[in-house]
């Protein structure tokens, strides 16, 4: 098909998944039973990096961790005592285990000591004074904040991709766009403004290649950071303003649809 039949047949595709019933079955579910946005972003931070398996099994781990936190996420980063952690010594979801949790937790304590929003961890200085920083800049950044602290362990760092490490950086990608996209339709939920939909870095892996490659939107073969620059650039032809939209087609097509 040529570009306009794609752009037609995409967008369609963005319209049948981008909608309230999309949430239900979808890691997506996790941040939406809060209200509070710094709940939203905890909840929202956890369930994206455990997306990896059934969706079924990472919504279940979710909630799991989310109850240890008697599901008031923001009280328990920001108010928690040293007793309180041991109820985490047992939490385990694939490769993360109770040294990843526990770092993840101290981290996010110390950054919401200074700051309203999970945001601001992923700006680094020189985008207070331009605009449009690269997101590959961002997502860096963020790794090294987040393990910035005396003593972080080295197994965690697995847990947080970058793009200087080749990494897809997909978790990560799929949470901004949790937070960043703001288009009503109630999936995604816009709640950071400091960081635009346009920027955003399509979240790829083997099915939304798979499904990329047999459109011509992708002909990397390695799926990578590269990849997923690749696959993104080809999308902001279609919206340049919102390419990430089409993360919901690509995803339904490989993943529901089996295309």
């Amino acid at each position: 098909m040529d570009q306009d039949e794609l752009k037609e047949f995409l967008d369609r595709k963005v319209d049948e998944y981008n909608q309230p019933s999309f949430i239900l079955h979808d890691p997506v579910s996790i941040p939406h039973r809060f209200q509070k946005q710094q709940d939203i972003e905890i909840a929202g931070f956890f369930a994206a990096i455990f997306s990896w398996g059934t969706r079924t099994t990472i919504i279940q781990k979710s909630n799991e961790l989310l109850g240890l936190m008697n599901d008031r996420p923001y009280e328990f980063i920001h108010s928690h005592r040293e007793k309180d952690l041991k109820r985490f010594l047992a939490f385990k979801h694939r490769t993360f285990n109770p040294t990843d949790v526990l770092h993840f937790i101290r981290i996010l304590h110390h950054h919401y000591q200074d700051h309203e929003s999970l945001e601001d961890a992923f700006l680094p200085k020189e985008s207070l004074s331009k605009k449009n920083i690269p997101i590959e800049s961002s997502l860096n950044h963020f790794h090294h904040y987040f393990f910035s602290l005396d003593d972080s362990p080295a197994r965690t760092r697995k847990h947080i991709s970058a793009p200087e490490k080749k990494s897809t950086c997909k978790r990560l990608n799929m949470f901004l766009r949790w937070m960043v996209r703001n288009d009503k339709q109630g999936v995604d939920f816009g709640i950071w403004r400091k960081i635009s939909p346009s920027q955003l870095i399509c979240p790829i892996d083997l099915h939304v290649a798979r499904v990329a490659k047999r459109f011509g939107i992708l002909t990397r073969q390695q799926v990578d950071w590269a990849a997923a620059l690749e696959l993104t650039a080809q999308l902001r032809t279609l919206d340049k303003k919102d390419p990430v939209k089409y993360d919901f087609a690509l995803f339904g097509l490989g993943v529901i649809e089996h295309f």
